[in-house]
């Protein structure tokens, strides 16, 4: 009995098996290099969205840190054109935008001597308008993150699988059940489940963080477009009492 276990052992260790990236690399077929190359962009356009967003993010939150109380002590001093000034050197601030688009409308009717009411409520659209525009901008590649974060896996198993067919195939051609009869297929399974988990993960981490910013962003532009909002109409009430 012992004679024929180390007789099972000596054909399952038979052929050296080395399991290093170059290696598994060579053992894989087409199909399971397709995967990985596959995988392999996924991740790059991924990565290429997270640097991009993380820069337009953080420019975004500086800016709007510097903008917001200087545009608010231009308004307090009634300084329109002042404050105007002060939203297009801030370009990559979110509230900019808004603000700016509001600030704008109110000064375009004033200059036509509409009714006051009309002035508020076209300034108010305009805010809505520029707030939606930026939503649209500051969520750019983020489905894309979603998207990979949700399929990588899969297409990982997708490659799992192939491997695993492959693994089958070679011990049922080479008739031995010996660990180099299934080296190759073992190797696709291995690389192509790590790789779309590998990639998968900081995609949805990166997706969720973002989106959470989004939404932030979303707050504080809405927040800056009622408070503009609020200081026109006492700006028109002023206006009326003199």
């Amino acid at each position: 009995m012992l004679l024929y276990k180390l007789n099972v052992l000596a054909i399952m260790l038979q052929g050296e098996v080395s399991f290093d990236l170059r290696s598994m690399w060579a053992n894989m077929g087409w199909m399971a290099k397709g995967v990985v190359i596959l995988l392999a962009i996924m991740s790059a356009w991924s990565i290429g969205v997270m640097i991009d967003r993380y820069i337009a993010f953080s420019q975004a939150r500086k800016q709007s840190r510097e903008f917001a109380p200087a545009v608010a002590g231009c308004l307090k001093e009634g300084k329109i054109e002042e404050a105007i000034s002060v939203a297009e050197q801030n370009k990559r601030s979110h509230l900019a935008k808004v603000v700016e688009a509001g600030l704008q409308e109110f000064r375009a009717h004033a200059l036509s001597h509409e009714l006051a009411g009309e002035q508020v409520e076209s300034s108010r659209r305009a805010c809505e308008r520029a707030e939606a525009i930026v939503n649209a901008e500051l969520k750019r590649g983020l489905s894309g993150l979603a998207t990979i974060g949700a399929t990588a896996p899969f297409v990982g198993l997708f490659g799992t699988t192939v491997g695993i067919i492959n693994a089958f195939r070679g011990m049922s051609s080479e008739k031995t059940a010996g660990l180099s009869a299934v080296a190759g297929g073992i190797s696709e399974a291995l690389v192509t489940t790590a790789f779309g988990l590998f990639v998968a993960v900081p995609a949805v981490w990166a997706y969720n963080a973002f989106t959470n910013k989004v939404e932030a962003f979303g707050i504080e532009m809405t927040n800056s477009s009622s408070e503009l909002i609020d200081y026109f109409i006492k700006q028109q009430g002023q206006k009326g009492k003199k």
